[in-house]
């Protein structure tokens, strides 16, 4: 399902083999051999295609493409996939430039954490003070 999922979007946004492999950064007969199911991208590397088609990571291993409709890709206005983080040590994630220049996020925010059993989210909050937050 991944291999026709890659070549319908391949195909979509009018890319060749090629073409894809060049932005992607990989050989043709990668991209040939993850559309044909003989091997699978890694995890960094569906990021950047999805990245790239502008759809969701979700959206590549899903059921096929040709069965979704447009929301149900995460193509919508104001989707993003900014890309993979590394958690330090001590907890620390650094919020990659793409995502800290959309939500205009500079040194010294705060950002509210939250999550659920699927994962979690953060969001650039205002006005708020610790106490609000229950801390």
């Amino acid at each position: 399902m991944i291999s026709r999922n890659l070549k319908y979007l391949r195909r979509s946004k009018g890319f060749s083999q090629e073409e894809l492999s060049e932005r992607v950064g990989v050989s043709r007969q990668t991209v040939a051999k993850w559309e044909s199911g003989e091997s699978l991208p890694d995890i960094s590397k569906c990021a950047e295609l999805a990245m790239l088609y502008g759809v969701s990571l979700d959206a590549i291993v899903s059921c096929p493409l040709e069965e979704q409709t447009e929301s149900d890709l995460g193509t919508s206005e104001g989707n993003y996939i900014f890309g993979i983080v590394k958690v330090g040590e001590r907890g620390q994630v650094v919020i990659p430039k793409h995502a800290r220049s959309v939500y205009d996020i500079t040194p010294g925010d705060k950002l509210l954490v939250v999550g659920d059993k699927r994962g979690m989210a953060f969001a650039k909050i205002k006005g708020l003070s610790d106490f609000d937050l229950g801390k």
